[in-house]
């Protein structure tokens, strides 16, 4: 956002009038100036969220719970054996919904049923991410997001981006009322704007063959966190 300069008039005006119309007079003395500014920081990202689910179709409804079931009964001892502990494992989504088989002039007919069933996993050892997916195709995986990496506790991150965040604005309001031949007296107001604590990477469809003989890598990469604050400072 670039920021605007906004200029308060003085003007001489007869004291039944000033009376109604009179701003603060800490603000109305002087010249009003608005600053946005953002502050950023990185880190390397710490902790890993996955969604692995098993999708199954069966030509009943029954036999696609079932199958799904197994499946997923063998996925989630596959994440206990790789560590991962309960508390880290929550449901995501379950599911089940009719196919259809679509003929001009003709009602839609069932032809089967789909089965769905997906968890997200949790955890902190990055490196494990890798390891882990291919534990999860290993197990009869079908469907899985991610890693989306992000950072667990961002706030001595944030913390540092709005310090950053307002010396910019401090910055520019001196250099603003240098050029306007004015300094800059005291801050009106402080506002915080938009925070992005590190949005994780978009997901990505996975699926390989249990049997490939290359394992899976994922890099961390770094995460930028940063806060927008809006300052308004009072020249004269």
């Amino acid at each position: 956002m670039r920021p605007t300069l906004t200029l308060t008039a003085l003007a001489l005006m007869a004291a039944p009038a000033a009376a109604q119309t009179a701003a603060p007079a800490d603000v109305a003395a002087g010249t009003t100036l608005d600053i946005s500014a953002t502050g950023k920081v990185s880190r390397v990202p710490d902790v890993a969220t996955i969604r692995a689910g098993v999708v199954a179709q069966a030509p009943a409804a029954a036999a696609a719970l079932a199958d799904q079931a197994g499946r997923m009964a063998r996925v989630l001892a596959a994440l206990r054996r790789a560590g991962i502990a309960p508390r880290d494992i929550a449901t995501a989504q379950v599911g089940l919904q009719p196919q259809y088989r679509y003929a001009d002039n003709q009602p839609p007919a069932v032809t089967g049923y789909q089965a769905t069933n997906s968890v997200a996993i949790r955890f902190h050892d990055i490196a494990r991410a890798g390891p882990i997916l291919d534990a999860l195709v290993a197990a009869g995986a079908n469907q899985i997001d991610g890693p989306d990496l992000s950072v667990d506790q961002p706030d001595a991150a944030l913390d540092e981006a709005r310090t950053q965040a307002m010396a910019t604005a401090r910055g520019r309001a001196d250099l603003y009322a240098r050029a306007a031949g004015l300094h800059v007296r005291r801050i009106v107001s402080i506002g915080e704007g938009a925070v992005e604590a590190g949005s994780p990477r978009p997901p990505m469809m996975f699926a390989r063959a249990a049997a490939a003989q290359d394992a899976t890598q994922v890099a961390a990469g770094e995460k930028e966190l940063s806060v927008t604050v809006n300052v308004r400072f009072l020249l004269d």
